[in-house]
């Protein structure tokens, strides 16, 4: 009996230290949950639906999306963060979630330690917009008449990154604008139209509608290529403000201490859609970006979020930007 029970033991030590290699091997064997920081319906919502419903296909399982808001998307990120790090609760974010809310909040988690990057999926700069009163032909002539009108002119804010860009916009030319805060982009652009503010630091996906039926003006995109999905706006470097560089990428980590075969496959999930025709075709018509392959590693991600973080965090920190 004694001889049975230690060759019981013996094969249960052994299942058990084969199990994690199982299963990374047969990764994934049931459904992954995605959790969108934001509500149903918003860009990144979007961009989340879109790539997932490829990635079902090459991984075999359904993938669930969950929206879990709140404190500007730190609520859903500390949910994934608390997971377990077995491959099937993942985390969709973006610029703010990963970058700016390290520096603006108290966090019960670090964005470094406790995450494992997967894959960059799209990126989409801001675009400097007025409404149609402001008299400025283009953006040297908007900083110039910015100038003598310190301290009057009116910024729509809706979220983190748009007060950011904001802030780093008067670090840069010494601009000051009045800050008035809205509950979403589609107010503020409302009122942008309307004429009820004067200026606004957009994501192009949000501000392009409006842009092609000319009821705003764009003075540059905040990258250094010109927008597919609008070639007649030029960049900063083009419009005399070099190096004024935003993006609000989005992107997907697993929690810390995933396994890296599963890193791996949904790597590998992620660059198949986004070699998706279809896919590729409706990102596009969201205004968004497809980074070049080479830009959609684990660790290409990881090294854009550590930038990022270097770059963005001091500034944060010195214009005392925190939750509103």
């Amino acid at each position: 009996m004694r001889h049975c029970s230690f060759i019981g033991a013996a094969l249960l030590v052994v299942a058990c230290a084969a199990g994690p290699a199982a299963d990374a091997q047969t990764y994934p064997t049931r459904p992954i949950t995605m959790v969108v920081p934001f509500a149903a319906g918003g860009p990144t919502d979007a961009i989340t639906r879109i790539v997932a419903e490829r990635m079902r296909t090459s991984l075999g399982q359904t993938v669930i999306i969950e929206n879990v808001t709140g404190a500007d998307g730190s609520i859903g990120v500390g949910r994934v963060a608390r997971a377990t790090p077995d491959g099937y609760t993942l985390s969709i974010g973006q610029w703010s979630t990963h970058v700016l809310n390290g520096a603006a909040y108290t966090l019960a988690y670090d964005l470094l330690k406790d995450f494992e990057p997967v894959a960059l999926i799209a990126t989409n700069p801001e675009v400097i917009v007025t409404n149609t009163a402001i008299p400025a032909k283009n953006l040297a002539e908007l900083i110039a008449w910015l100038k003598p009108n310190q301290g009057k002119v009116s910024v729509g804010m809706a979220s983190m990154s748009h007060r950011v860009a904001a802030v780093y916009f008067q670090n840069t030319t010494g601009a000051r604008f009045v800050f008035v805060p809205y509950r979403g982009a589609g107010p503020a652009m409302q009122d942008l139209v309307a004429r009820q503010i004067d200026m606004m630091f957009d994501q192009a996906a949000n501000s392009l509608p409006q842009l092609r039926n000319r009821t705003i003006k764009a003075y540059a995109v905040t990258a250094r290529e010109r927008l597919a999905s609008a070639p007649d706006i030029p960049t900063v470097d083009e419009a005399g403000l070099p190096g004024f560089y935003i993006s609000v990428w989005t992107a997907l980590w697993a929690p810390a201490g995933t396994p890296k075969a599963a890193i791996l496959r949904l790597n590998a999930a992620v660059a198949e859609a986004l070699a998706n025709p279809a896919v590729r075709t409706r990102l596009a018509d969201l205004g968004q970006d497809i980074p070049r392959l080479d830009q959609q590693t684990p660790a290409a991600l990881g090294a854009l979020q550590k930038a990022e973080i270097e770059k963005w965090w001091p500034i944060i920190k010195a214009a005392h930007i925190g939750p509103e």
